[in-house]
């Protein structure tokens, strides 16, 4: 089953429910879906759509900082919730531990052996992690076992 599919469910049992915030949440994120498959004038693959998920996670995070700084705990509160229910939808986050493991496994394949190696092994391991781990703490990782 797509996303799509998944989130057109959603989207009846949240109407069903009369749960207006679920539902603005679920066509805010099948509207995203929709200007990208239109963009690329073709439906979006499982990876594409992982791709636009993340991007929508990602954007409210970045709110999340911004109405932090500018002391707004309303949109605060309902930013987290979008967050919450978006999540739900990514795949299984990795744990720390895999995530060293990958990286361990990235340096020896690509030979890395200081910082300057980054872009090589950052290369390599971002299509493995790709939705499942949060790039910035993947980039802070390698960099850490690059020193």
């Amino acid at each position: 089953m797509s996303l799509d599919e998944i989130l057109v469910e959603h989207q009846k049992e949240a109407t069903r429910a009369k749960d207006k915030f679920r539902l603005k949440v679920i066509r805010n994120l099948r509207a995203e879906l929709k200007n990208a498959a239109i963009a690329k004038k073709a439906p979006l693959s499982a990876d594409e759509e992982l791709t636009v998920l993340t991007r929508e996670v990602k954007q409210r995070q970045e709110s999340l900082a911004d109405y932090e700084r500018a002391g707004r705990p309303d949109l605060l509160a309902e930013i987290k919730k979008e967050i919450e229910l978006l999540r739900q939808y990514l795949p299984e986050q990795l744990s720390e531990t895999e995530l060293l493991e990958l990286i361990d496994e990235a340096v020896n394949q690509t030979g890395a052996g200081s910082l300057k190696d980054l872009g090589r092994v950052m290369g390599w391991l971002m299509p493995r992690v790709k939705g499942r781990a949060d790039g910035s703490a993947v980039r802070r990782l390698v960099e850490q076992k690059l020193q």
